[in-house]
């Protein structure tokens, strides 16, 4: 089968015929109706710092974010047939540590992550854990099923365990207008959100748009108000800050601007990475504030997949989702996803199993 495969420790990927491979026990064996982009697929083709120290196998089947038909299963598996439209949970958790057994999957300690430790779905075909396969609707776009796996993200962001009475009516930040940032601010407003606020870069005018779009009452360029934006947000609080400020970016600046815009005894998610160890005042920004601050690692296994189910059942939501998808492009011509990326004029690139 082709696959887009890192076979060397050094920048991009290449497209290159591997073997099919052969499932066992309660693994299921996917054809791949439609994958997406991801930014972890974006510093794998880069091979940036990130890349080098994270990725330990080569070669490397890259790609998680999928939809696809369940073409063959193995002799243990009970919850799925052939013929079945399923996406993927990415996370690979061992179901017996003591965070597996405690309810927390999600951050499994010998976690494996598609794409990343194991071989992933910018592929033909890919194989699946039983357990890892979220089934879809047959009336679910591929396009749209394909995306689920970040905008669970995006849900887990805005509501670890469940915090929709910090969301409901109250004032939330969004810093970085990403892909996984558009669709968080698609979600408080979906929710109920008093005033969406969104900051972006500025270098990627679609997304500035896109933030609009999605529901931000305000959107500001980070590059050009700089430190002003501490000032706007509290003008616009009536001097109070906002309630929940969800950091995206991973820019140093964005955290420490978070916990300043932030109203004492607030909430602040934590998505964004940061390349390297942030210098931040833990006294004044957290500790005097008494705030709560979530660090967030994917999605509930499987608590965030049926919130996502239940947002995409508004006809509504899912389209405002799809404005997301900026680019439609045949998985042979993955370099062009990646240059509209690197160019900054893409929302979220989604690959089309086309080879030939």
């Amino acid at each position: 089968m082709q696959a887009i495969v890192k076979r060397k420790r050094q920048p991009e990927a290449e497209i290159t015929e591997v073997d099919l491979p052969n499932i066992e026990g309660r693994q299921i064996l996917v054809e791949t109706k439609m994958a997406s982009i991801c930014g972890t697929d974006v510093h794998i083709w880069d091979w940036n710092e990130w890349a080098q120290n994270r990725i330990r196998t080569v070669p490397l089947t890259m790609g998680h974010e999928f939809a696809g038909k369940v073409v063959e299963i193995g002799e243990d598996v009970t919850s799925l047939q052939v013929g079945d439209m399923v996406s993927a949970e990415t996370h690979i958790a061992d179901g017996t540590c003591y965070q597996c057994r405690t309810d927390r999957m999600h951050i499994c300690r010998n976690m494996k992550i598609l794409g990343v430790d194991t071989d992933g779905v910018f592929a033909e075909y890919a194989i699946l854990p039983e357990e890892n396969a979220w089934k879809n609707s047959l009336e679910l776009d591929s396009v749209i099923a394909s995306i689920q796996e970040p905008l669970g993200n995006a849900v887990q962001t805005a509501l670890p365990r469940d915090h929709i009475e910090d969301i409901v009516g109250k004032s939330v930040a969004v810093l970085g207008c990403g892909p996984i940032g558009l669709m968080a601010i698609a979600v408080l407003d979906e929710i109920g959100a008093g005033r969406i606020f969104a900051t972006g870069g500025g270098r990627n005018k679609v997304r500035m748009e896109l933030a609009k779009k999605m529901g931000a009452d305000l959107v500001l360029n980070a590059r050009e108000e700089g430190g002003n934006i501490i000032k706007t947000l509290r003008d616009a609080t009536d001097g109070n800050g906002v309630d929940v400020v969800l950091e995206m970016s991973g820019a140093p600046s964005a955290v420490r601007q978070a916990f300043e815009i932030l109203t004492p005894g607030g909430r602040v998610s934590l998505l964004g990475l940061f390349d390297k160890p942030v210098e931040f005042d833990l006294n004044n920004s957290v500790i005097f504030k008494a705030a709560t601050v979530y660090g967030i690692s994917g999605r509930r296994m499987f608590q965030t997949w049926y919130q996502v189910k239940g947002l995409l059942s508004s006809p509504t939501f899912k389209s405002k989702i799809s404005q997301i998808i900026t680019h439609r492009i045949p998985i042979r011509d993955v370099a062009e996803g990646m240059k509209a990326i690197h160019s900054r004029q893409a929302g979220k690139v989604v690959l089309e199993p086309k080879w030939n």
